[in-house]
């Protein structure tokens, strides 16, 4: 049965509105200072907010919105280790436990030396809605550490992660709070983690995802960001009468979702030519070489720059610079935040960039996500794009209980009906509150909805 359409308010009220929001988000600065990215996370949902709590003055009168912006829980606590040499370093470890209206906390854990508290808060609040979104019975959180596994030996990171599970075993369960891997947490320092979880609690539960294939892992679960992203930026394109196939795409970053997103991309015939890290960008006229990044970004763990001098005539390296100044159809931001700004997507624009899909969580700037839009760009928000990773981590979790494994085509072919659905929701609400077009408010109201109708069920907790 077709959703009534919510009456628009007038321009008056929904200014008063905006004006309350706006209010709330100064309190919220206030109250959460030095914390950047968690302000610029919450001013990008509260901006969309007002139709909304227009059509459905139950939410504003339960103060569902102020509710949402305070984490249920903030654990912070010292994590002690010893490197190779004997050594005592101390870093800081994080579990941010933002909301779990929908189902249990689900979201990654970052180990990075940039880590901190306001990041984490960010990380777990677009979690919120992206979890939301994917319709699976999840909720939102992030943690992490100001760790950085780079350069550190096998021995040393399965040090810290011991360290770090030691105390956070008793803060997370299978029904409690579910983390996976992020920046700087792949497929070892999970080993390590859970191994330690295993040893220390006796029990062998689904307590984190993104586990080994033979003991607990799903397939495709790697691919899932980088492969879901790309769906979602076709599917954008179809919306205007275009396909990703013969497209040229600039793709950033050089970790496991840009390996995946290129990987996709040749898949369904478009030309991804470039890729970049901390060093600078590759451009590569015949089509980034999948096996060849892989060799060097995964095995050897190299740098990009590498990757030009083995590729040969058609490939050249950038150091420094914007890898956003290069010529394509569509753009896929997927190495970090804010790593799209005003000025790239102003460079993007005059090169005639058709969509622009968030691969990276809030890779783009407030500034140049408006301008995007402005100019008439297909523009696809993290919380839903790149919501495949954690879409396949809830699917491990469905396996895990069932104690079996699904094939990797069945993996992939409910990867690719999940982020059909999650297209059409964002599309189809945008739409439903005069927006049409535009995926950010479609996605925001989307995930809020479903929130918040679930927080509205629970009574005042």
């Amino acid at each position: 049965m077709a959703t009534a359409e919510p009456e628009r308010p007038s321009v008056t009220t929904r200014s008063n509105t905006q004006d309350t929001l706006d209010n709330l988000l100064a309190e919220i600065e206030k109250r959460n200072p030095a914390q950047p990215e968690f302000h610029q996370a919450v001013h990008e949902v509260l901006e969309t907010l007002a139709p909304v709590l227009q059509a459905r003055p139950e939410y504003a009168e339960a103060a569902l919105v102020e509710r949402l912006c305070e984490p249920e829980r903030q654990v912070m606590f010292r994590v002690p280790w010893q490197d190779d040499r004997g050594r005592v370093h101390v870093n800081r470890g994080f579990r941010v436990e933002f909301n779990s209206a929908l189902g249990p906390y689900k979201g990654g854990l970052r180990f990075h030396s940039s880590v901190n508290l306001g990041v984490i808060k960010f990380l777990g609040f677009e979690q919120i809605f992206k979890n939301a979104l994917t319709g699976l019975g999840i909720g939102g959180g992030k943690g992490g550490s100001d760790f950085d596994p780079h350069g550190r030996s096998d021995a040393e990171v399965m040090r810290f992660c011991q360290s770090f599970m030691t105390e956070l075993y008793r803060h997370i369960g299978e029904h409690t709070d579910v983390p996976a891997g992020d920046i700087g947490v792949g497929g070892r320092e999970i080993g390590y983690l859970f191994g330690q979880y295993r040893r220390i609690t006796n029990r062998w539960e689904s307590v984190l995802t993104g586990k080994g294939q033979g003991w607990g892992g799903s397939l495709i679960r790697p691919e899932a960001t980088g492969y879901g992203n790309v769906l979602f930026a076709e599917a954008m394109l179809r919306e205007r009468g275009e396909d990703l196939e013969g497209q040229t795409v600039v793709v950033s970053g050089s970790g496991n979702v840009a390996i995946y997103t290129i990987d996709k991309l040749h898949a369904l015939g478009a030309n991804p030519v470039t890729c970049s890290d901390s060093s600078g960008y590759v451009v590569d006229e015949k089509g980034i070489d999948l096996e060849l990044l892989q060799q060097i970004k995964e095995v050897e763990r190299g740098r990009v720059d590498t990757y030009a001098e083995r590729r040969g005539a058609s490939a050249r390296f950038v150091p420094g610079g914007s890898v956003w100044d290069v010529a394509g159809d569509v753009a896929l931001p997927s190495a970090t935040q804010n790593e799209l700004d005003e000025n790239a997507a102003a460079a993007l624009i005059r090169n005639g960039v058709k969509a622009v899909s968030e691969g990276a969580n809030m890779p783009t700037t407030p500034e140049a996500v408006h301008l995007l839009q402005k100019a008439g760009v297909a523009f696809g928000p993290g919380k839903a794009a790149n919501a495949g990773g954690v879409a396949v981590s809830a699917l491990e979790m469905a396996q895990n209980h069932a104690r079996t494994s699904w094939s990797a085509q069945r993996v992939e072919d409910e990867l690719a009906h999940i982020m059909k659905d999650i297209h059409a929701t964002c599309h189809e609400t945008a739409e439903r509150y005069g927006a049409p077009g535009d995926y950010v408010t479609g996605a925001n109201i989307a995930g809020f909805e479903r929130v918040a109708d679930a927080m509205l069920a629970q009574g005042v907790i």
